[in-house]
């Protein structure tokens, strides 16, 4: 476990825990997992013990609702956590992909952060119009936002972190990894037991 923290904040080590019983007992079983962080979004600390990834999508109305529950998480724990914003727009959802690319376009002059409150905001509502009405009302220089949503770097970047996820497992949203667990919980409260146990771990390492 120490020494997969040292690759924060570039990289966070993830594994997927599968529990299995024995004599009474339940033993965890690792399979490891990697998922770099550089290039992606970060809330937070970069050098936060606890670092808290999410695969998501714009138009999934359980994504809109955990983006609530991460700030809740992120106020409760402000030095000991950080959060990654991972794209994983599922087929489902037509907006859903556009959506990625706009959030990554901001990103690109600053404004992630901000393009993810407004695209949550209006989840109903992810069509061209409404996201160039978007980066417009964030100060943005629409002619490079429009050049970025469209360009091969964030459509690459976009693949990365879909393919990130389906290594890792992910198969539906939102799904949340803390340092090296998959989480079986997607709550305030059960996120925020999560990251006191990490921090229990880490004293006594």
């Amino acid at each position: 476990m120490a020494a997969q923290r040292r690759f924060l904040p570039f990289a966070v080590g993830i594994a997927l825990v599968a529990w299995v019983g024995a004599a009474g007992a339940e033993t965890p079983v690792r399979t490891p997992y990697r998922i770099a962080v550089s290039g992606s979004a970060v809330r937070g600390l970069k050098d936060a013990p606890v670092t808290i990834v999410e695969f998501s999508d714009f138009q999934c109305p359980y994504c809109a609702k955990a983006a609530h529950t991460i700030d809740e998480v992120l106020k409760a724990y402000p030095l000991e956590a950080n959060f990654v914003y991972k794209n994983f727009p599922l087929p489902m959802h037509p907006n859903a992909e556009p959506a990625a690319r706009a959030a990554l376009a901001a990103g690109r002059q600053g404004k992630f952060w901000e393009m993810h409150d407004q695209l949550f905001a209006h989840s109903d509502d992810l069509s061209p119009a409404k996201l160039r009405e978007i980066a417009g009302k964030l100060g943005l220089d629409t002619a490079r936002f429009d050049a970025d949503m469209n360009s091969a770097d964030v459509k690459s970047q976009l693949d990365l972190e879909v393919r990130q996820g389906k290594w890792a497992g992910v198969r539906g949203t939102p799904t949340f990894f803390i340092n090296d667990r998959m989480a079986q919980t997607s709550t305030a409260q059960g996120l925020k037991a999560l990251v006191a146990e990490e921090l229990k771990h880490s004293r006594h390492e």
